[in-house]
């Protein structure tokens, strides 16, 4: 008999998929994950590469902030950190995280910021769904730097495709697009790397809890429209081993001349 059709699979299954489409995910916190799912990290160490920028500035910026998650990691903040956030629940999280560190958290969309022209020296963000280039430039001070690790084309194309058949070569987030984007509005590229990253499922639990916080992966993911595929996900793991996919990202550093 093939494991996949065993009996109890199906009841695993939906404990499982209950199990994860319940928990919580607010903020920007992938602990649930921790021992049923892995990510390879980028060689580049980002949240390295930010304390290190951060030791050296008096105002800093982070935008899509998440649950701020990132910055209470940073060994020491700048004088002056804000961090924005457009999710309303989240705000409430990076808050209680940060504002006993001194930092302001505000409930901001990247389109239109409400801070003055040349404010800050450093702006960073990590994985932001899109980039608002110009509202970067123009919070940005002269020589000021934007540092940010960001989500490449087809990241997870391998869980995408799963789920929704055959995906198109995505046009979207491709370095050279990102780079001529932040030249248009007026910031000089340092540096651009790209990586590609193993990440894999240990079940189909973490899928379905990665789905819910990543949401671009899958657009207007959920449980019981993609229930065939998410039970033969289940068994293809029961069978095969762990769902393995790969992540791709990018790093840019650019400075306002």
């Amino acid at each position: 008999m093939h494991r996949a059709d065993r009996p109890g699979s199906e009841r695993s299954f939906d404990a499982l998929v209950e199990e994860a489409a319940s928990a919580p995910i607010d903020g920007w916190d992938f602990g649930w994950l921790e021992g049923r799912a892995s990510e390879e990290r980028p060689p580049w160490g980002y949240a390295g590469l930010v304390a290190e920028r951060a030791r050296g500035v008096a105002a800093m910026l982070d935008l899509q902030t998440g649950g701020g998650e990132l910055l209470a990691g940073l060994p020491a903040l700048p004088s002056l950190l804000v961090a924005t956030e457009a999710h309303v629940p989240n705000v409430a999280v990076a808050d209680r995280r940060l504002r006993p560190r001194g930092a302001h958290v505000v409930h901001a969309r990247d389109e239109a910021l409400p801070f003055g022209d040349g404010r800050f020296e450093l702006v960073t963000s990590r994985h932001p769904v899109a980039t608002a280039w110009g509202e970067v430039a123009r919070v940005l001070r002269r020589g000021g730097t934007y540092l940010s690790q960001q989500v490449g084309p087809d990241s997870v194309g391998e869980l995408s495709a799963w789920l929704l058949g055959p995906v198109p070569p995505s046009t979207a987030r491709r370095p050279e697009r990102v780079r001529a984007a932040a030249q248009e509005a007026g910031l000089v590229v340092d540096h651009l790397r790209t990586a590609r990253l193993r990440t894999v499922f240990d079940d189909v639990g973490a899928v379905v809890y990665f789905l819910r916080l990543v949401v671009w992966i899958v657009p207007g993911f959920d449980v019981e429209r993609f229930r065939p595929r998410l039970v033969a996900l289940h068994h293809c793991i029961a069978d095969e081993g762990p769902f393995v996919a790969h992540a791709t990202r990018m790093l840019i550093e650019a400075h306002k001349p």
